[in-house]
């Protein structure tokens, strides 16, 4: 069960197309024609896979997936992110995919014409009380830690990229997941194939990839100091971080990424990186710099106090607000889950969501904290 979807097509001022790697794939022919094997053997028909409607495909996969439910041994998205909108999409309509199951019809509500014949040819019309009745079981208990591993009991693995700013989604999929493990198999961009993970059953924060030098030509800026050196792959040294360079061989575009690695190793004789974060990826007020790797050190401490009290953060996002006050200030959003249903009113808990901003606010590095004149606020 592969939750493939495609990205919106935008066009440059000169009217080229714009869109993700991914989407480009599923609309080639390499992907029509592709191999029939079990690797790209799907649940969902390609259309759904095509749809424009976020909402109506992810409905969609779920409902193909949960009818073929003893059929699936694994389950991907491309992103951890994904991976959490999937479960969410399902906490949200489990009662109906079940209803849906139950009478053999799709919902009224699922309109893109591509998903409504596919799907209908699946579930053709077949009323399926058994399977309704199994499905509702499980997603009736008060607990959902494992529900992927109960509704799919033939799964082996959970694929997605947990590595970089994925990294916050992995408690989520260890809950949901549990005895499942997290497979992050390759290091990809929309430019090129980077590398692979030669040891994919190795816990998500062990991660490092190995770079295929037949795929594209590497070169490799340190970041310490600012000389100018460029360093091939065969250069580079043990627990030092660069910024990476790709150039692709089929159209030899020299792209400076934007990602930061760090070597954790060697395959052979080959490097193996671990991927940091993105370069430029920060909040600054004034001479302050809080990048990716700070925010989720203090993230990750706050959070500790979050689950101490019944509480689990699902997602967050951040901004430097430098127009509504003077000086400037870190806005930072959570999305929270209460474990605890009886417990749903998070009034109740304003006193641990204060104590969660003292902790991040006392987690950033001394520039922050001696440029900071005000409380961050709830």
């Amino acid at each position: 069960m592969v939750f493939l979807l495609t990205g919106h097509e935008t066009r440059t001022p000169g009217g080229l197309p714009i869109e993700p790697g991914t989407s480009w794939y599923l609309k080639s022919d390499y992907f029509k024609n592709r191999p029939s094997n079990w690797f790209y053997s799907y649940t969902s028909p390609d259309e759904i896979m095509l749809g424009s409607d976020l909402k109506q495909n992810l409905y969609c996969h779920l409902l193909c997936g949960l009818v073929q439910r003893d059929e699936v041994v694994r389950i991907s998205s491309t992103f951890a992110s994904g991976m959490v909108r999937v479960i969410k999409v399902l906490e949200d309509s489990w009662k109906e995919l079940c209803l849906n199951i139950r009478s053999g019809y799709l919902s009224e509500w699922i309109t893109d014409s591509g998903c409504r014949n596919a799907v209908s040819m699946v579930l053709g019309g077949q009323p399926r009380p058994n399977l309704s009745d199994e499905i509702e079981s499980i997603c009736s208990q008060k607990s959902w830690k494992g529900i992927m591993k109960k509704l799919w009991p033939q799964t082996k693995y959970i694929e997605a990229i947990v590595t970089g700013s994925m990294v916050q989604y992995i408690p989520m999929l260890e809950h949901y997941c549990s005895d499942l493990p997290v497979v992050s198999t390759i290091y990809a961009s929309s430019e090129s194939i980077f590398g692979i993970n030669t040891y994919p059953l190795c816990k998500p924060e062990n991660i490092s990839y190995t770079l295929m030098p037949n795929i594209s030509y590497f070169e490799f800026i340190p970041m310490e100091g600012d000389n100018g050196d460029v360093l091939d792959l065969a250069d580079v040294k043990l627990g030092s971080s660069y910024k990476l360079l790709v150039t692709n061989l089929w159209g030899l575009y020299r792209m400076r990424i934007g990602d930061m690695v760090k070597v954790t190793g060697f395959y052979n004789k080959a490097p193996q990186f671990r991927f940091l974060g993105r370069e430029n990826a920060l909040l600054s007020i004034d001479t302050d710099r809080t990048n990716e790797e700070y925010l989720f050190k203090a993230i990750n401490r706050a959070k500790l106090v979050l689950e101490s009290s019944d509480l689990r953060l699902v997602d967050f996002t951040s901004y430097a607000d430098i127009s509504s006050s003077d000086p400037g200030h870190y806005v930072i959003y959570w999305e929270v889950n209460v474990k605890n249903e009886d417990m749903k009113n998070l009034q109740f808990y304003k006193k641990t969501f204060l104590e969660c901003c003292s902790v991040m606010e006392d987690s950033f590095d001394n520039e922050y904290r001696f440029e900071k004149q005000k409380a961050i606020g709830i």
